[in-house]
């Protein structure tokens, strides 16, 4: 390991930019004569828009539906059995479908001005009977979100593998869990923004946009704009956090580049909290029973499960809400090597707004379906939760690994990371104070999970190609062109919004060329300089374009070294490039002096030098289905059996994202993940009453994790390369965020299992500690 290349700790060279407050934002972009966007929502849940009336004298700064003329609605689609795709107007007409729906956009001078005309907008409504439950939604009679569907079920996934019959029959243990996971927000610290203009010279759009996907984007909004994608250009500048929220098309976005167009005026639209907490696209609403058959000595022969998902009024392009309930099937075995398996996943509508991936996308579902049956298991046979894992754990001697849902798992040491964790923790000395009791009454409470996490989905029959999706990925590319100062720029198609891109992948062309990485500079979120990526989702970008960019810079070795050699007067066969120069027998030449051979004098160059010179272009395909990071996570907890309180005691992590490129960013990754799976845990929940109005609506009622709340997280790590990814690289930005919900909600049942009380819904709040217990005191079921 170098100083600067792939494992070094080298803290992020971007870093000074936002320290230092020079980060560029969707909102610190101002351009000469801008306008301003706000927007008439609807104020019902679900209601038939009768009319809607613009404000005298205004109408030309007001826009509906009927004023989008040649904008195309929304439509995602899945090639899965039965699924229903169904239109997104752009602007609401004819019916609203949850609260917060755009229905008009109003134009000012100013923000207050344009919010001033939104308000002297008339709409009339006939409300209807909303969708708000999952009950609700799985009734065969109307109300109905989509009425042309029928019903509310947007798909009915089922998935068998193995002969679960016969699991059934051989079992000796049958254990049945229920689990509710509630909505929630993924809450960037920074809302969605866009500012577009028309630029009259090159007839091109341009749109600055908060968003993850700048070339998927640009796709997105040309198809609904109805204009040629050479004349769209998208701009993705910093962006603060996204954690899944910011990969689709959005409403408002394709309203601000239309009015753009049409005025030739720049406009501009800044999202408010409670705009974000109303209206934009949620996650993680569902429902779960996992039936487990064991054997007498607790490894599993079978898993029965059934799992909801409330998808919202809408789908998102390019994601199709319907693949979230077969992503939480596929994933439900877990690391552990089940054989038999039956999965069923409805995913129904509502009248809430779209649902949509958040970090980690169905698995902390999956992860907390696995991991309560786990524990129910032990709790069965009268083994410690610990050991129930280890006979279940697939063997690091079985891998590569073909599970019983086509999860080809390539590395690693699932037993060997728990056992670490439960090191980390002390369980033994945990396990003598629970024994003790609290001075204050509390009850202490010792819970693990342990689970994959799939990055870098492939493209083949297992990756996204099978749910049959708008946008499946392929090769992903990179360019890198050394200047004539000898110094490298890379152009790249995935998108940071805070991982730390720009140091990681300056790390990798060091790691090929020994450049210094304070010489590298990445360039990204521009849609006509970056090459055509996908952008950054499911924990991708270090896979597939580090390994683009690996592969662009060992190609830029052969004309670096040409040049050096004719350079250095000897044969290229007897040069190195490394450390930033061309080293030969008989003295070196610095990268500077290459670039000024190519770029200025070319009298000095090879004879038989080709035209492509010192730009180079590569890609990477990932492998099929990805590649698997994994990690086992424990929490000590102690509950208030009076208040119903939670808090966290302990908490450690053993993850394992195979090389680490920079230990510094995936310890970064982890905690951050764990701040978004501790909020899902405990804290966050997105709640509707029962018109479905929302009803958390500011961060006085939405409550998430803060520096308080955060405890001091224990990071450990094992390190197995992939065998199928440059430098056996996984990803790991999902990891942290996948783990806390089912290690902490087990950890609350150890605590309370004295007092015969289980509670399975998230988040696991004081009013439901206080209640399961109530309902155990009087004699009801105890379990909730």
């Amino acid at each position: 390991m170098s100083e600067f290349g792939i494992g070094a700790r080298l803290p992020r060279l971007e870093d000074a930019r936002f320290l230092l407050g020079r980060g560029q934002f969707c909102a610190d972009i101002v351009l000469p004569g801008t306008l301003h966007a706000a927007f008439v929502r609807s104020p019902h849940a679900h209601a038939r828009i009768v009319a809607v009336r613009k404000p005298q004298r205004h109408e030309k700064q007001v826009f509906c539906a009927d004023d989008l003329r040649g904008v195309s609605k929304m439509c995602s689609t899945a090639k899965l059995p039965g699924y229903k795709p169904s239109d997104w107007p752009i602007l609401a007409a004819g019916k609203a479908r949850h609260v917060g729906e755009p229905i008009a956009m109003a134009i000012g001078s100013t923000r207050a001005e344009a919010e001033d005309l939104a308000a002297l907008v008339e709409v009339d409504f006939e409300t209807l009977p909303p969708v708000v439950t999952m009950a609700d939604a799985l009734k065969k009679v109307a109300p109905f979100v989509h009425d042309e569907w029928g019903d509310n079920v947007l798909v009915d996934v089922k998935l068998d593998g193995g002969d679960l019959n016969a699991a059934k029959a051989a079992a000796v243990h049958v254990v049945e869990r229920r689990f509710r996971m509630n909505r929630m927000h993924p809450l960037p610290l920074e809302g969605r923004a866009c500012v577009a203009c028309y630029d009259s010279r090159l007839d091109e759009l341009i749109i600055y946009v908060a968003h993850q996907l700048p070339v998927p984007l640009q796709i997105g909004l040309a198809q609904v704009l109805g204009i040629s994608q050479r004349r769209l250009r998208v701009i993705a500048p910093d962006v603060g956090a996204s954690f899944g929220l910011k990969t689709y098309v959005e409403s408002e976005t394709v309203c601000i580049a239309f009015a753009a167009m049409r005025l030739r005026r720049p406009v501009r639209w800044i999202q408010d909290r409670q705009e974000s907490l109303i209206c934009d696209a949620t996650c993680r609403d569902y429902e779960c029973k996992a039936t487990a058959y064991a054997d007498a000595q607790g490894r599993v022969l079978g898993l029965d499960c059934e799992v909801i998902v409330d998808s919202g009024a809408y789908s998102p392009w390019p994601w199709p809400a319907g693949i979230e309930g077969g992503l939480a099937l596929v994933n439900m075995q877990g690391c552990y090597d089940i054989r038999a398996f039956h999965g069923r996943a409805i995913n129904i509508v509502s009248n809430k707004p779209a649902g949509q991936p958040f970090r980690g996308v169905a698995r902390p579902l999956s992860c907390v379906g696995h991991e309560i049956v786990m524990d129910g298991i032990a709790e069965a046979v009268g083994i410690d939760p610990v050991e129930v894992r280890l006979r279940n754990f697939v063997k690091p001697a079985q891998m590569p690994y073909v599970s019983i849902t086509k999860k080809t798992l390539d590395s690693g040491d699932y037993a060997a990371a728990l056992k670490r964790a439960a090191d980390q923790i002390d369980l033994a000395a945990v396990r003598v104070r629970q024994s003790k009791g609290e001075p204050d009454g509390r009850l202490i409470g010792v819970g693990f999970a342990s689970f994959y996490e799939q990055t870098a989905y492939g493209t083949g029959p297992f990756g996204y190609a099978m749910w049959g999706i708008e946008l499946v990925p392929g090769m992903e590319p990179a360019v890198a062109r050394l200047t004539g100062d000898g110094e490298l720029v890379l152009k790249v198609g995935s998108h940071s919004h805070g991982q730390g891109h720009e140091t990681a992948f300056a790390q990798v062309a060091h790691e090929v060329l020994g450049i210094d990485p304070r010489k590298v500079s990445v360039r990204y979120g521009d849609t006509s300089v970056s090459p055509a990526g996908t952008g950054t989702y499911t924990s991708r970008s270090m896979v597939t374009t580090g390994g683009a960019i690996a592969e662009a810079c060992k190609l830029l070795m052969a004309p670096i070294a040409k040049i050096g050699a004719h350079l250095l007067q000897c044969k290229e066969g007897e040069v190195a490039v490394r450390n930033g120069r061309v080293e030969g027998p008989r003295g070196s030449v610095e990268f500077a002096e290459i670039g000024r051979a190519w770029y200025h004098h070319p009298e000095e160059l090879p004879a038989d030098m080709g035209p492509g010179g010192l730009t180079v272009t590569a890609g990477h395909k990932p492998h099929d289905p990805g590649v698997f990071s994994y990690s086992a996570h424990a929490a000590v907890v102690a509950v208030d059996p009076e208040i119903g309180s939670v808090e966290l005691l302990d908490y450690a992590i053993v993850a394992d994202c195979g090389t680490r490129v920079n230990p510094l960013l995936v310890e970064g990754q982890l905690l951050g993940g764990f701040s978004n799976g501790l909020g899902n845990a405990l804290y966050e929940e997105s709640s509707y009453d029962a018109t479905g109005q929302p009803t958390a609506t500011t961060l006085a009622d939405y409550t998430a994790p803060n520096a308080a709340s955060m405890p001091i997280v224990k990071l450990d790590f094992l390190e197995t390369p992939s065998p199928f990814s440059a430098f056996g690289i996984k990803g790991i930005g999902e990891n942290g965020a996948i783990g806390p919900p089912a290690a902490i909600v087990n950890a609350v049942n150890d605590a309370l299992r004295p007092l015969g009380v289980s509670i399975f819904e998230t988040p696991v709040t004081a009013a439901r500690v206080r209640a399961a217990i109530a309902r155990a005191q009087s004699g009801e079921v105890a379990r909730a």
